[in-house]
């Protein structure tokens, strides 16, 4: 009796850490374990026609590496467009001011995230800053019926283009080339063609 007891503790204790690892995990996963921003961090905008599934403290990266996260998503009201707050660290101030942003998906069905391209000036993106040069989400289901639509456009367009099939002639077969020849060849006067004449029986001449 003791044993079993002491066996369902411990199960117990498992059943927990595994649920506080899960628990742990899905922080991460949902970018809900850094809530807070440094304060010394500076803002900068960027409006897209569709942001897709971004959310707010969606990552913002630039080559590969974290330089800041998503700390607003608005709608404006007179240019339908969607106004996305970036708020990056202060150790990267020295990202150009033509730099683009694009919404982009991690891996096939991922979260959704802001990633950053570099431009060629010198002039560095400051506090309050605007990114003029933006990509919007691509959003999956436009991209489904895009496709379906143009293999539709390509099979109508091919189907015009086959050429009607031939009409069949009306013509009776002709005869065999050898019963052409034979009708042909003219019959001389007085001349009848016989068959050879059977060879004599019993060797007679």
């Amino acid at each position: 009796m003791l044993q079993s007891r002491v066996m369902e503790t411990w199960v117990g204790v498992f059943v927990a850490l595994g649920l506080l690892g899960l628990f742990f995990l899905a922080m991460q996963v949902s970018n809900l374990g850094a809530l807070k921003f440094e304060d010394n961090s500076y803002t900068v905008t960027a409006r897209f026609s569709n942001v897709g599934s971004l959310k707010v403290r969606a990552p913002v990266s630039m080559s590969g590496v974290r330089v800041g996260r998503v700390s607003a998503i608005r709608f404006d009201k007179k240019s339908f467009e969607a106004v996305v707050e970036m708020k990056i660290d202060p150790y990267f101030n020295t990202i150009p001011s033509d730099t683009s942003a694009s919404i982009l998906t991690q891996g096939l069905l991922g979260e959704q995230y802001i990633g950053l391209t570099p431009g060629a000036l010198d002039e560095p993106l400051t506090d309050g800053d605007k990114i003029e040069m933006t990509q919007s989400a691509m959003i999956l289901e436009q991209l489904i019926s895009r496709f379906l639509f143009s293999k539709a456009e390509e099979g109508s367009n091919k189907q015009q283009a086959e050429p009607a099939p031939a009409a069949h002639s009306a013509e009776k077969p002709r005869p065999p080339a050898m019963a052409k020849k034979i009708a042909a060849t003219p019959v001389k006067a007085g001349v009848v063609s016989a068959a050879p004449r059977e060879t004599r029986k019993n060797g007679q001449h």
